[in-house]
């Protein structure tokens, strides 16, 4: 969620993997011209090198269990789908041979985790054991899409700037700080352009998802096999849409609700952390030992206020040389909410916080902006605007933000200004939006597997049953996880784990409307 709700839904998976390092330690685009019939391409699998700067840095990803390693490839593709036989750019791809015996093997299946600006070969081996089950039957592939990572990767401030940028005040009180606000916004906006003008028209959700079927053809398989998480349902019902007879078993997990504009999605994440904020104050207060960060529920709450409020006039010492504001906190805060597992970090880092010491609270808003501890970024920021705002027909002026502060801070005292100035990411995009949202119906689709989590802070649960409808009659199939944190498969529940890989194993689909608690 770099600078608020600019990463639409971005999988708690894929900021994972920095925060472990951050708190540990408290781009090529390969274009060409000549598309020709890319589909006959042969791709060159070889062993994966460290992970570029923009995908996020580290070292290249271990050996596999039990002999294997990862391979890495690049797939080319048309940069512009209007024009098949233009120029292409190259598309970073990652797997995992299937475990399994190659008689049982059903195919590839493919990975997408989210952001949008996630990239998928960093994260899937990140987590790739988490799926070894599946991968007794599969491939298990993922890639950066277009814009991402060392796929044609959208790159628009530097190291530098970007610091200044996601330290400013991004919920302004008065007149001068809407004005720098906005100032910022556009610099950070027309810095996109200059650098990254040839791809920016082409990073649409839309052209994804055709990059996804050019894909399920080189790999040679005849349906898509499919695995979305958070923004990754929202590509994987895009996809179904425009090529539904090409989808196989496919499972959407931690669900964009595909109905919301802009507006309504970053209110509805307003929402979604205010209840996970919720969630965690009564947890925390409801344990037997005393809770650090405040004697009730409305008392961790009030804290937390009190300290947004004096951290907006006040920073405190952070990661040297660097302080902690008030919009790097709520940044952190937010950040923590993801998952259920990182909620020791947060009453850690509230704790500290309250005591001066604000080093935690900005590891975790560094993880999700993409900032690693020598402080260079990923371009996830990058790419998830430049794919929303690609996406997104509205153009939103300060003016109407602070129309709608009243109803953004009703949904959430703590995060609604926060989400709702995020409205304005767009409003001097250089590309015209799409479309209001996207069009996921997709008549004659193999059943989808649509998983939502009652506990959903960025993806709230409402959207799966938006989800499928959406998708049309006989395509969706919902189960309900009564869980916490984003996304439901990674929360190692055994019953839902057993409805995925039952489905995807073996087409076994669970009855719609199947709960799991």
């Amino acid at each position: 969620m770099p600078k608020p709700s600019r990463v639409r839904a971005i999988a708690v998976t894929a900021s994972a993997v920095l925060l472990c390092s951050l708190l540990a330690a408290c781009s090529d685009d390969d274009s060409g011209s000549g598309g020709g019939d890319l589909s006959a391409q042969q791709l060159d699998w070889k062993d994966c090198p460290a992970p570029s700067t923009a995908e996020g840095g580290g070292d290249a990803p271990s050996p596999l269990p039990h002999g294997g390693t990862w391979q890495c490839a690049t797939m080319k593709a048309p940069l512009d789908w209007n024009k098949p036989k233009g120029d292409t750019i190259g598309l970073a791809l990652i797997r995992a041979k299937t475990s399994g015996p190659q008689s049982r093997r059903i195919g590839s299946l493919v990975f997408n985790f989210g952001g949008p600006g996630g990239s998928g070969v960093t994260t899937l081996p990140s987590f790739g054991q988490d799926y070894a089950t599946l991968r007794t039957r599969y491939d298990l592939v993922s890639f950066d899409p277009r814009g991402v990572g060392r796929s044609a990767p959208v790159k628009c401030e530097d190291d530098q700037q970007l610091d200044t940028y996601f330290q400013q005040d991004a919920t302004p009180d008065d007149a001068r700080e809407r004005t720098e606000y906005v100032d910022s916004t556009k610099e950070f906006n027309a810095a996109c352009e200059k650098n990254s003008e040839k791809v920016l028209p082409h990073v649409r959700t839309t052209d994804a998802a055709r990059d996804m079927d050019l894909m399920r053809q080189v790999l040679g398989d005849d349906k898509l096999y499919y695995f979305g998480i958070s923004y990754g349902t929202e590509l994987g019902g895009v996809y179904a849409h425009l090529f539904p007879k090409n989808v196989g078993r496919a499972v959407f997990d931690a669900v964009v609700d595909p109905t919301q504009d802009a507006e309504q999605s970053s209110l509805g994440q307003a929402k979604g952390f205010q209840l996970a904020l919720d969630n965690f104050a009564e947890d925390c207060t409801s344990k037997t030992t005393d809770c650090p960060v405040g004697d009730t529920a409305q008392d961790v709450k009030d804290r937390i206020a009190k300290l947004l409020k004096d951290l907006d006039s006040k920073p405190i010492s952070g990661i040297f040389p660097r302080r902690l504001t008030q919009t790097a906190a709520t940044n952190g805060i937010a950040q923590a909410l993801y998952s259920k597992d990182f909620w020791q970090y947060l009453t850690e880092g509230l704790e500290q916080a309250y005591q001066g010491d604000g080093r935690i609270l900005l590891a975790l808003s560094d993880s999700l902006n993409g900032r690693d501890e020598n402080g260079e970024y990923s371009n996830i920021a990058a790419a998830n605007i430049a794919i929303n705002c690609a996406d997104d027909k509205a153009r939103y002026s300060p003016g109407f933000v602070q129309q709608k502060l009243p109803e953004f801070r009703s949904a959430s005292p703590l995060f609604g200004d926060f989400l709702a100035w995020s409205m304005v990411s767009c409003t001097d995009w250089a590309v015209p939006g799409a479309a209001d949202h996207p069009d996921v119906s997709a008549p004659g689709a193999a059943p989808i597997l649509v998983v939502g989590n009652t506990g959903d802070p960025a993806t709230p649960y409402e959207g799966a049953k938006k989800m499928v409808d959406s998708l049309g009659p006989g395509v969706g199939v919902e189960l309900t996880y009564k869980g916490q944190g984003h996304g439901s498969y990674d929360s190692k529940n055994k019953c839902v784990q057993a409805a995925v890989n039952g489905y995807l194993l073996d087409g076994r689909a669970p009855k719609a409307g199947t709960v799991c608690s």
